[in-house]
């Protein structure tokens, strides 16, 4: 038999490697979620972008405190005024406008005029009105005068929830060398606490802040507790539906 003029040749292809593989699904999948959670909080950003830097007003600042970073509201039970309990992270969903104060209140004309100033900021607000709740925190066991609660309940958009004080200031901080009772809160749609408005707050100022915040969210915000909920999944659906 004749020798092959030419040696025969061999070509090795190499196999796939699984670990590398794996490596680069698992960094696909990182990048997947962390852009669900991009497109989850990009309205939320948008809205502060919005208020502190894509304002008319040639470089303003905002009245109230910008709170940073944010924070959550705890996973704590708050009680109602008949005793039953209250999760407080249930009350997101709407802005919130927040009075810390013993149950005392009416015999405090500083509180009375917080818990005041919270109801006409809310409608000094027209349409938009129905995006606002109001919280009084109420951090202690004392009674509540009955005509100042009967006034308060016939407000619409009013929630009172008893919380220890305690576990008010693990979430709210006054100003230094001010009290919690001191302020007004305002808590975003999320359960974030976001704003802290100055102690003694001229009303008109502070209503600047919030119809600044609630143009930045329209968006994304509609009245309601279930708006946030629904607009996060149809945002990240939107998102996902572009080629």
């Amino acid at each position: 038999m004749a020798e092959p003029s030419e040696p025969l040749g061999l070509t090795v292809h190499s196999l796939p490697q699984p670990a590398a593989a794996l490596t680069r699904q698992r960094s696909l999948g990182r990048w997947k979620m962390l852009g669900v959670l991009a497109v989850c909080a990009a309205p939320v950003v948008a809205s502060y972008y919005m208020y502190y830097f894509a304002r008319p007003t040639g470089g303003a600042t905002a009245y109230s405190t910008l709170i940073q970073p944010v924070r959550p509201a705890p996973a704590v039970q708050a009680q109602t005024l008949d005793g039953r309990p209250q999760p407080l992270r249930a009350l997101a969903g709407q802005w919130l406008l927040v009075v810390v104060h013993g149950g005392a209140c009416g015999q405090d004309s500083a509180c009375e005029q917080l818990l005041y100033m919270q109801r006409q900021l809310r409608e000094m607000t027209g349409k938009e009105r129905e995006r606002i709740d109001k919280l009084w925190l109420v951090v202690d066991d004392a009674p509540i005068p009955p005509a100042l609660l009967a006034a308060l309940q016939a407000t619409p958009g009013m929630n009172i929830v008893r919380l220890p004080r305690a576990q008010v200031a693990a979430w709210l901080q006054p100003a230094p060398g001010q009290a919690l009772e001191d302020h007004l809160y305002i808590v975003d749609p999320q359960g974030d606490w976001m704003m802290r408005a100055p102690a003694g707050a001229d009303p008109s100022k502070l209503k600047r802040d919030i119809d600044k915040l609630l143009r930045g969210s329209a968006g994304w915000d509609r009245a309601g507790r279930q708006a946030l909920i629904e607009a996060a999944p149809a945002a990240a659906a939107a998102s996902a539906a572009r080629p």
